[in-house]
């Protein structure tokens, strides 16, 4: 991966600046709503989303903003619509971590919510989550929120259609097309819509944005599934070999490690090329594009 994957844009403080960002979004909203319900279920909302992560959907929204001249300071369309969707995704982490679903012991190096706060709660944090994502992202006065809601309904709809696949896929030999269609939605989904999502905030076209995004889902997918096989628990925290001991379809089971790391690498070329139009304010996004594949978690 070394030509792709070399880049001198410091992306590990870009990332740490944003989740800084996240951080003091969430802790600003949950104090806000947190009067509203029992003391317990606010502990474990806060526990879900205050518990790291790289908050790569969020960097993606503001750096696609970014590429195309939009505002993500303070307040923006942009970093509403970021917090909106990283509560989103950590609602569907919740939520497949449960044991009807993934049945995971371990998220972010610490016990899941389900295990730290009971299965009903957990279940019901990711209930709220997505309330609090469309109330959130509502709550603006710029028309432009409608739209993005609605971008983030339907993708978050096409990553429940990509769960609903995996489970069932699960000891099933699936094709390599059903495989894609699979990871497109379960996780390409998201990682479009911050694209795109990063796009519309900027007024530009998020039908343009979106295909590049799901390149980089897919390569992100296959980049995971590849850490499930060569990673370790302690450095992913999470359970590594999960995949295989749950008869889980992934790329790197059906075409083996070589030809999955090609087919990663492949979809991230074309995703770079496609940013090359956007010149040097594009230079976050393409940073973060090669993260997908460089990081070791």
């Amino acid at each position: 991966m070394g030509a792709i994957l070399s880049d001198p844009f410091p992306i590990d403080s870009y990332l740490a600046t944003v989740a800084a960002r996240v951080e003091a979004w969430t802790e600003a909203l949950l104090a806000a709503r947190a009067p509203q319900g029992p003391a317990g279920l606010w502990a474990a909302l806060r526990y879900a989303l205050l518990g790291g992560g790289k908050r790569l959907r969020p960097a993606l929204v503001l750096a696609s903003a970014e590429a195309r001249g939009g505002d993500v300071s303070e307040g923006s369309l942009a970093t509403r619509f970021a917090l909106a969707l990283e509560l989103v995704h950590t609602y569907s982490l919740v939520h497949d971590d449960l044991p009807a679903m993934d049945d995971d012991d371990l998220r972010r190096g610490r016990p899941t919510v389900h295990r730290a706060h009971g299965e009903a709660t957990a279940i019901l944090v990711g209930d709220g989550l997505q309330s609090l994502a469309f109330s959130h992202l509502l709550a603006s006065d710029d028309p432009r929120a409608g739209r993005l809601a609605r971008l983030l309904a339907d993708d978050a709809l096409r990553m429940v259609l990509g769960q609903a696949r995996d489970l069932d896929g699960e000891h099933a030999a699936l094709s390599e097309l059903e495989v894609m269609e699979l990871m497109r939605n379960k996780t390409g989904a998201l990682v479009a819509c911050a694209v795109a999502g990063g796009a519309l905030c900027a007024d530009a076209d998020p039908a343009e944005a979106w295909p590049v995004g799901m390149k980089l889902g897919l390569a992100f997918q296959i980049a995971d599934d590849l850490l499930d096989v060569t990673g370790d628990t302690a450095t992913l925290g999470k359970r590594a070999g999960k995949d295989a001991a749950a008869g889980k379809a992934t790329l790197p089971r059906l075409l083996g490690v070589p030809e999955a790391r090609r087919r990663a690498e492949r979809l991230l070329g074309e995703a770079l090329a496609a940013l090359e139009g956007l010149g040097p304010r594009a230079e976050a996004l393409r940073a973060l594009a090669r993260f997908v594949l460089s990081r070791g978690k």
